[in-house]
Formats: C-alpha cells, sequence, structure tokens
C-alpha cells in the first residue's frame, strides 16, 4: 500500500482526514495574575537582591548564633570604647558590650515588633476596608470618615502619647506597647488600599453570578473577593512592615519605646549618640543595619507591586 492509499484509509469513507488528539502544553494552561506576576519577579534583580537581604535578616533574628554572634549582656566597663578584635569585629560600646553582638540580637526585638504591629495593621485594615468597600452607603461613608480622622492625627505626636501610656508599668520593656502602638495606628493606608480593591472587584462578572447562584454576602466576601483583592494590600503591608521597623527604632531612640532589658537598634543608637565623637562605632553600625533592613522590605514591597501592576506590564 502506497503512502496515499494509506492516509485514504486512515481518512474513512468520507475522504476526510482524522482530527489528531491535541495534546495540552504546559503553555496552554491559562495563568494567573499571581502566576504573571511570578513571571515577572522571577527577572527582577531588584526582587532576589531584596529577597536575600530579607532571608539574612529573618535567620539573625530567629538563629543569632549562627552569625557568631557572643553574649550581648556580658558588659565589662573596663573594656569602655575597646576597638574591634578577634572576640568582638566592631569593637565594645560606652559599656564595655560587644557591638556586633548587640547589634545582631538587636535583630529580634526589632523584627517581631514590626512584625506584629503590621499583622495588626492588616487585620483592622482588612475588616475596615472590605466592610466599607462591599457594602457601601451610609457604613462607607462612616468608615471613610472615621479613616480621615485617624490620618489628620500626627502619627509621631499620636505614637509619643500612646506608647508612654501603654508603657507606664516600670517593669515593662517596651515591646507590647510599640506593638499595639503602631499597630493602631498605621493601617489607615491599608484599609483605604482595600477598600478600592473591594470596590472595583463586587462589580465584576464572577461576583454577580455567585450572588445569582444563592451566595450571601459573607460567602461572595470570603471566596470571591477577598481573594481578588488581595494584592495591592500584601504589597501595602509589605512597605508597612519596613515602615514600622523605622518607627520602632525612632521610638526607642527617643526613650519612650522599648526599653528595660531589651536589645534594639533603637535603643543602641540612642545610646551610643552622646558619644559619637570619640566612638562613632557604636552608632553606625546598628544604624547601618537598620537602614538596611528598612530599605530591603521597601524594595521587597515596590518589587511586588510593580509585578502585580497590570499597567506596567
Amino acid at each position: 500500500m502506497s503512502d496515499l492509499e494509506a492516509v485514504a484509509a486512515a481518512a474513512g469513507p468520507s475522504g476526510e482526514a482524522p482530527v489528531q488528539p491535541r495534546h495540552k502544553s504546559k503553555t496552554d494552561k491559562p495563568r494567573s495574575l499571581a502566576g504573571d506576576a511570578w513571571i515577572d519577579l522571577r527577572k527582577s534583580k531588584i526582587f532576589w537582591t531584596a529577597a536575600v537581604l530579607v532571608l539574612i535578616i529573618v535567620l539573625m533574628a530567629l538563629f543569632p548564633s549562627l552569625f557568631g554572634a557572643g553574649n550581648p549582656r556580658e558588659c565589662i566597663l573596663a573594656r569602655q570604647h575597646g576597638a574591634a578584635s578577634g572576640s568582638a569585629i566592631l569593637g565594645y560600646d560606652y559599656q564595655g558590650c560587644d557591638v556586633y553582638a548587640k547589634t545582631i540580637y538587636g535583630a529580634r526585638n526589632s523584627l517581631q515588633v514590626g512584625l506584629l504591629a503590621t499583622l495588626i495593621s492588616g487585620v483592622i485594615g482588612l475588616i475596615f476596608g472590605l466592610s466599607a468597600g462591599y457594602f457601601g452607603g451610609w457604613l462607607d461613608a462612616i468608615l471613610s470618615r472615621f479613616i480621615d480622622v485617624v490620618l489628620g492625627i500626627p502619627f509621631l505626636l499620636a505614637a509619643i502619647v500612646l506608647a508612654k501610656r501603654l508603657s507606664a508599668d516600670p517593669n515593662s520593656n517596651g515591646v507590647l506597647a510599640v506593638t499595639i502602638t503602631l499597630g493602631v495606628l498605621g493601617w489607615t493606608t491599608a484599609a483605604r488600599i482595600m477598600r478600592s480593591s473591594v470596590i472595583a472587584s463586587k462589580n465584576q462578572d464572577y461576583v454577580a453570578a455567585a450572588r445569582m447562584l444563592g451566595s450571601g454576602p459573607a460567602r461572595l466576601m470570603m471566596r470571591h473577593i477577598l481573594p481578588n483583592s488581595t494584592a495591592s494590600f500584601i504589597v501595602v503591608l509589605t512597605i508597612l512592615l519596613g515602615t514600622n521597623i523605622a518607627s520602632e527604632a525612632t521610638l526607642s531612640y527617643l526613650g519612650i519605646g522599648l526599653k528595660g532589658d531589651a536589645i534594639s537598634w533603637g535603643i543602641s543608637i540612642s545610646e551610643a549618640g552622646a558619644f559619637v565623637r570619640t566612638a562613632p562605632g557604636p552608632l553606625i553600625w546598628p544604624s547601618i543595619f537598620l537602614a538596611v533592613t528598612v530599605l530591603a522590605f521597601i524594595m521587597l514591597g515596590d518589587a511586588v507591586r510593580d509585578a502585580f501592576d497590570p499597567k506596567l506590564r
């Protein structure tokens, strides 16, 4: 049988060629917004640089011994402002404490306060933004005006007053007070972003279809609207995390943040400020670590925001 006869036999009596089954490749699978964003993030040098820095900072906070740090509470006054050596690669501060050890261990409280404060702000912003955006009407008007009132309060002044009030207990190290202060004052931008995203999502066709099928408000918000409204919200929280770490250092520097036996970059900077002319090292190194940490989280947030923004594609 020739090749033409074989083709004719395969075509059947109608003379039409049989339709071969098409095998789907991985490229045929539709991608979501998150999938497209991840493709862009993998190509971003800023994202990978920020991700590596954040990973190092998290490891530093969780496992400071991995970085060869000594005992930050072992302070000998005879070593005051001692030069760098093999046991203290960054020298000693005015109390004779190892600057390197205090800087490494200071990451834990700074990162802890930043993470918990951002979590509190995220929960408050999610509740306010989701409720205002979905229900609208008078509830939206009331919640929006309340957000405007909170935005109108000077942040630093409110943080000083609230933190000082919450840390009135002399036995407190101020971690809980600063966390609550930053959490209840930093949620307004996240709430506005969530409100805008919810308003845009609730008018989509898939929400109307789910409503016609009998979905109630709770199911619509949690199963349909919220998963499609969190991209910008998460980006804002990532940037807010870096801001909260810097705010904690600011309050500690002013003497109303962390105190007592707590170790943080803000306390180290505040203590070293009076001796900056004679020994600048104890001031410079915590400042560098603080600046790099804040910059890493802001860079990470910017990279994620650019990846999720369809206008930049």
